[in-house]
């Protein structure tokens, strides 16, 4: 597991994910053309509040992959 630090409305905080999610998510950041904190951001402001933000980063990426598939 790996930290990530971002700033979300101009407040610091960090998510824990698995390297790979993070690898990934920097890779879909290039992708969509956006700073991984902007999209974080997005993310977080779509969840619902019983969502934590690390869980909403995992499913967000496994979307965009699960996207990227159907795009073959």
């Amino acid at each position: 597991m790996k930290k990530l630090s971002v700033s979300l409305s101009g407040h610091q905080t960090s998510i824990t994910l698995e390297p790979e999610f993070i690898d990934a998510l920097h890779a879909l950041a290039v992708r969509h053309g956006k700073p991984v904190a902007q999209i974080i951001n997005e993310i977080d402001g779509a969840r619902t509040p019983d969502i934590n933000l690390s869980s909403a980063v995992r499913v967000w990426v496994l979307n965009q992959m699960i996207l990227r598939l159907g795009d073959n």
